[in-house]
This record gives C-alpha cells, sequence and structure tokens, in this order.
C-alpha cells in the first residue's frame, strides 16, 4: 500500500495555503513529494510519478494528486513557471515529458506547455478564473525508444485562484419605486440588487450597501435607509409629504470585499404616491332647496367639496351620505362625474300636508380611509316642499262588487269615492266614468253613486271570467284639475236567460235504411242552468222524424223513421235546458236516394247534379230554337214579297203592318207535340 504526500512551499505569488491531502497506507518511501533542491526554481513544486511498491505485480493508482494553484491576472513574465513533473527512471533512462488535455492539445490549446526534456511545466498567458476556473489535463513521462521504462500517465488539476478583479454590478442601472405619503417608519419601498463575478464565498465577492445621497434632502437628508446585505431601502421617518415633496432620488452605492472593495452604484427614484391625508371640505356650510311635492328622483341641490389630495385618486375621490333629518329615507346622494360634487335627489315623493320642510345633515369622505385622523366635513341642507294641486284619491284603488247580470236599468251598483289629499286646499271631488266598453253604467257626479244605465249580459264579450271592469275618474274643482283613477269590478252572478240551442244547423243523410243524427247543443248560461236538456218534435216533424237525448242529456239523436223522397226538409225541434227554458231551433236535413251512412250520399249528389244541369240546359236552348225557326220563316217571306212602288224609300223608313204579319204557327208544331 501507498500513501502520497505533497508538500506546497507557500511563495509569493500564492495567497491561499493548501493543505496537504492524505490517502491510507503503510508505505510513505517513494511518493509524491516536493523537491526544495532544485537548482531552478526552489519555489515550484516537483511533482514526481509514483512507484509501484516491491513485490507488487501491478501498480497501485488509487491515490489523488493534489492540484495545482495557479493566481489569475498574474502580470508575468510569462511563459511563467508553475511545477515540475519528473519520473525516478529519468536517472537511468532518458525520459521525453508531455501533457495532454484541455488547455494542452485541446482548446484553449498550448495555454499549458511542458519542457519536453526536463518536465518544467508553464503557463503562457493570464488566467480568467470567472471564464474557467480549473483545468485537467495528463502528465506523460516516455522512455527514448521505446515503452520500456515508460510512466503510467498523471493526472494534474490547476486551479485558477480568485483575485478581486470584478467590481459588484446593480442588476438594473437604475429603480423606479413609490412609497405612500405618511408611511410608516420601516415601511420597505424596494429592493435593490448587486452581483459580483469573483468567488463566491470569499471576500472578493461579499457585497455590501449604502446609500450615499438623497436628494432632495427635505424634511431630513435621511429620510430612508438601506439594509447594507440585503440592500432592502426603507422608510427612516414618517414625515414623507406628497403634497410638498413628491419624489426623491437616491444614489445607493454597493462595493465589494464587505464593502471596502471595488465599487459600482446606480439610481433609486421614489415617487410619494398620495395618502389620504387631506379630508374633503364642503365649498358651503348650509344650503337651500325647493322641491315640488310628490316628484320622485328630483334634483334637490348639488353641493360642491375641495380636497388637497392628488386629483383623481381615491384618496381625491369624494362620497356623500345622509348622517341626519332623513328618518323615512326619502333621499339619497350620489357623487357626481368630476368626484367632487354631493348630488342630493328624491327617492320618494314628498308629502307638502306632512312635511312642509327637511333639515338634512350631509358628510362627506374619500373613496379609501384617512390615513392619518381627519375632520370629517359636513354641510347642512334645507328643502322646503312646495305645494302642488295633487289628485284625488280612491281607496280602495279597486272597488270588488258582486251583482245579478239581469239587475234592473237604474238599479245602484256600488257607492265609490274618493278623498282629496290636499287638506290645506278647500276643493270639491266630482266624479265621471272613463272606460265603460258596454255602456252600461253611470255614476253621479256629486256622490260618486253607480247605476245600471243599460242591460247588464254575463255573456257578453265586454265580460271576462264573470268580470266587468270600468274605469271611474275623481277630479277636483281647481283651476287645473287634478284627475284620480279607481277601478270597478262587477262580478256578474249568472241568471237562466238564454236557451239552449243545436249547433248543426244542417246534415245530409240516406232515405233508405238511414243512420241516425247526433246533434250537439249548447248552452251561454253557467253551470246549474244547461244541461240536462231535453227535446221535443214539433207536429209538423212528427211524423217523418223521432228525437231523443243522448245518454248524457247533452246531445239530440235524430232518426228519419219513414222512407222520403230525395229533397230538403225542415224539423223544427224545442230544446229545454234542466229550468224548463226553451226555445225552438230549425235544422235542415238533405235527404238522397241511397242506403246507409251520409258517405252512400256522393253518387246520388252526382246524379242529382246531372240532371238539373239537362234541365237547366233544356231551358236555355229552347227560346234559342224557337228563335232561331223564326228567324228563317220571316227571311223567306221577305225573299217571296213583289216589289213596291215605293221602294226607293220603303226600305228606309221601315215596312208597316204587313211586315208584322208572321206565320207564328210555327212556335206550337214542336217535334212530339212537346210545349
Amino acid at each position: 500500500m501507498t500513501v502520497p504526500v505533497m508538500v506546497l512551499h507557500r511563495g509569493p505569488h500564492h495567497n491561499h495555503h493548501q493543505n496537504a491531502e492524505h490517502q491510507h497506507g503503510a508505505d510513505k518511501h517513494h511518493n509524491l513529494t516536493t523537491n526544495t533542491e532544485s537548482a531552478a526554481d526552489p519555489q515550484v513544486p516537483i511533482l514526481h510519478f509514483p512507484k509501484s511498491s516491491e513485490g507488487l505485480k501491478r501498480r497501485k493508482r488509487d491515490w489523488v494528486i493534489p492540484p495545482l494553484s495557479v493566481s489569475e491576472n498574474h502580470r508575468g513574465p510569462y511563459p511563467h513557471k508553475i511545477a515540475q513533473i519528473r519520473s525516478d527512471k529519468d536517472k537511468t533512462t532518458k525520459i521525453h515529458y508531455s501533457i495532454t488535455g484541455p488547455g494542452a492539445d485541446r482548446d484553449p490549446v498550448d495555454l499549458f506547455t511542458m519542457d519536453r526534456t526536463n518536465g518544467n511545466l508553464f503557463v503562457t498567458q493570464e488566467l480568467d478564473r470567472e471564464k474557467q476556473d480549473k483545468y485537467p489535463f495528463q502528465a506523460h513521462a516516455v522512455a527514448e525508444g521505446g515503452s520500456e521504462g515508460s510512466e503510467q500517465p498523471m493526472e494534474i488539476i490547476v486551479n485558477v485562484i480568485d483575485q478581486n478583479d470584478n467590481k459588484p454590478v446593480f442588476v438594473e442601472a437604475s429603480y423606479i419605486a413609490q412609497v405612500p405619503e405618511a408611511s410608516k417608519k420601516g415601511f420597505q419601498v424596494v429592493q435593490v440588487v448587486a452581483t459580483d463575478a469573483d468567488e463566491e464565498n470569499t471576500d472578493n465577492s461579499e457585497i455590501r450597501y449604502s446609500i450615499e445621497s438623497q436628494t432632495p434632502e427635505k424634511p431630513d437628508k435621511y429620510m430612508f435607509s438601506i439594509n447594507p446585505v440585503t440592500g432592502a431601502i426603507k422608510v427612516n421617518d414618517e414625515r414623507l409629504d406628497r403634497e410638498n415633496y413628491p419624489q426623491y432620488e437616491l444614489t445607493v452605492q454597493v462595493a465589494d470585499n464587505k464593502g471596502d472593495g471595488l465599487t459600482g452604484s446606480t439610481k433609486v427614484t421614489i415617487k410619494v404616491t398620495d395618502s389620504n391625508d387631506n379630508a374633503p371640505v364642503f365649498t358651503e356650510a348650509t344650503y337651500k332647496a325647493t322641491v315640488e311635492e310628490n316628484k320622485v328622483d328630483a334634483i334637490v341641490v348639488r353641493m360642491s367639496v375641495t380636497d388637497g389630495d392628488e386629483p383623481h385618486t381615491p384618496a381625491w375621490n369624494a362620497k356623500f351620505k345622509i348622517i341626519d333629518g332623513d328618518p323615512g329615507n326619502l333621499f339619497n346622494v350620489t357623487t357626481g362625474v368630476n368626484k367632487q360634487e354631493g348630488i342630493l335627489k328624491t327617492v320618494k315623493g314628498l308629502d307638502f300636508e306632512k312635511v312642509s320642510k327637511h333639515t338634512l345633515l350631509v358628510a362627506v369622505e374619500n373613496d379609501v380611509d384617512f390615513a392619518v385622523p381627519l375632520t370629517t366635513s359636513t354641510a347642512t341642507v334645507i328643502v322646503t316642499v312646495q305645494d302642488v294641486n295633487e289628485a284625488p284619491i280612491f281607496d280602495p284603488k279597486e272597488k270588488h262588487v258582486s251583482k245579478l247580470e239581469n239587475l234592473a236599468v237604474g238599479s245602484e251598483v256600488v257607492t265609490y269615492t274618493a278623498y282629496d289629499p290636499d287638506t290645506a286646499r278647500k276643493q270639491k271631488v266630482m266624479y265621471k266614468i272613463l272606460a265603460d266598453r258596454g255602456g252600461w253604467l253611470e255614476v253621479n257626479k256629486d256622490t260618486g253613486l253607480i247605476t245600471v244605465k243599460s242591460p247588464m249580459d254575463r255573456e257578453s264579450l265586454f265580460v271576462t271570467d264573470n268580470n266587468y271592469t270600468a274605469l271611474i275618474g275623481a277630479y277636483d274643482n281647481d283651476e287645473l284639475p287634478a284627475t284620480g283613477t279607481g277601478t270597478v269590478f262587477i262580478t256578474l252572478q249568472d241568471v237562466n236567460d238564454n236557451a239552449p240551442v243545436i249547433q248543426e244547423r244542417e246534415f245530409t243523410m240516406c232515405n233508405n235504411d238511414p243512420q241516425p243524427q247526433l246533434l250537439s247543443v249548447t248552452d251561454k248560461d253557467g253551470p246549474g242552468f244547461t244541461y240536462p236538456y231535453s227535446v221535443t218534435l214539433v207536429k209538423t216533424a212528427e211524423t217523418n222524424w223521432t228525437a231523443k237525448m243522448n245518454g248524457t242529456k247533452t246531445g239530440i239523436i235524430l232518426t228519419l223513421k219513414t222512407n222520403l223522397r230525395s229533397g230538403v226538409y225542415h224539423v223544427g225541434m224545442s230544446v229545454s235546458d234542466n229550468q224548463g227554458l226553451s226555445q225552438v231551433s230549425t235544422v235542415t236535413a238533405r235527404v238522397y236516394y241511397c242506403t246507409g251512412g251520409e258517405g252512400n250520399c256522393q253518387e246520388e249528389r252526382i246524379n242529382h247534379f246531372t240532371v238539373n244541369l239537362i234541365k237547366l240546359l233544356v231551358v236555355l236552348l229552347l227560346p234559342i230554337t224557337v228563335l232561331l225557326v223564326l228567324f228563317i220563316k220571316w227571311r223567306r217571306q221577305v225573299k217571296n214579297l213583289p216589289p213596291s212602288k215605293h221602294d226607293n224609300t220603303s226600305h228606309q223608313e221601315g215596312g208597316g203592318e204587313e211586315d208584322q204579319n208572321l206565320e207564328l204557327s210555327a212556335l206550337s208544331r214542336c217535334p212530339d207535340n212537346q210545349p
């Protein structure tokens, strides 16, 4: 077993002490050592290739070679020797030394070089830890002429030692923050952040913050403080006042090496935002207004306020409320669009007869609470109610009454009166009909008594669900009369004033084996005055017909009991309701030569139509034929007449009586001696 040990001599270019690294083992001889006897440069370490323990067939490679350390930004001269690689075999064999890996034969190429003959290791230029903090490569010792006597490659790591060559830099070039005025001490405004590219957890990268300047330095030069470690800027003085000092500019510095090293700076602009430290104030202490009674949503008064806070912010926007004088919630107050005006309106109609004057106390505040203790501004509003002529009021608004539909003309229906709310005025209330679709009612102008003007009818189109509605008006005798309205609902009680009727007034049937006809019966009256119905035939219909009620007593079964000739017949029937009220209804029956139901009468209808058509044609053609025969006869007689001695004039004036002596006997000589 072997144990590698390395002892580094602290030279003038090494700022960090390196401790020896150990590995377990028993043999301490012929290990990696520091050779201080080098005549060339006793300040650099000499790294020896390890040897195998005696008696072992295979070399042990489980030790760790301590890394080399080279300071970044070393001023040279270059190449600068940093170590020497030695093989103990160079005492008996000529050895050639070389290195491979990053920084040697790989990018960055030739940053490190090695003397081929003596194993001196050089760095050729300044190193930058922030670009690369270590370089691992391998050292080789090869015997000249072959592999006999060559060493196994040895891994070497070169660590770049950090120097304070980077100043701290703020993450942002400048900062803009806001802080509410009158903020408490310790209120955090903003946090600035800086970074340092030097090695972490060393003095080179350990930074501290400080405030270098404040503009303006009022009301104190230390209005803000900063946490030196975190960079958090906080309020140090509670006297921030936007109205006087709306903005501050701070110059913040950061330094590494715990505040004593390289520095950087940034600007921090802090805007003092408005806080509600100014109460809105009414421009007037007292407002007076007049409003007409009964007006709803009427503007009573507009109240202006002023506020020293920033315009159009929640701390400036005003809101109003009524705090006294409105127990009935007759008013409300809203904020105008400019946010500096209160608009007082009526929510309900004011009543002059009850209260003629209202005194309100209105307070104003802001959309947000006061940031500091402030006095709430109030204003007194005196509202005078102006009297107007009010319309009479019916009580109740709707009057319901029930009457028989056959109530006699002139009978009393109901007395419907109204009162005048204008108690301070001496006025007379009078009445009139405003709407009466059937024209059934009239009202006494002075008393409001409603009577029957013309007969009422529950079955009328003017009645809905047994109710007849009339609109009554009440008006006063003011110069400009005001009219109030009320509604009378008359529920018309039914009486048996409508006899039942048959709905089907015409039907068709066959004369041979006819089917009975079912006729429906209806009655305009209500329940209690309708079915069960009864029916009787008039005397003239009893010979050929029979009629009886169906099982429900709501329909008539009419049956033809004799074989009638084809034709149209009228059947009269007397139909009575359950109270005995009746009337005669006549139905028309068209009887055809057919058998069975109505559907079989279609062919008979066609034949009947054909016969009638032929008869019509005969009637039309017979006169035409007679006229044609007469015309032919007349023409023949004219041709046989001798010429007249007055021929030159007779044809102009027309013939005499002889011209009319036609043989009319031909009219009676038609074929078959038919007239």
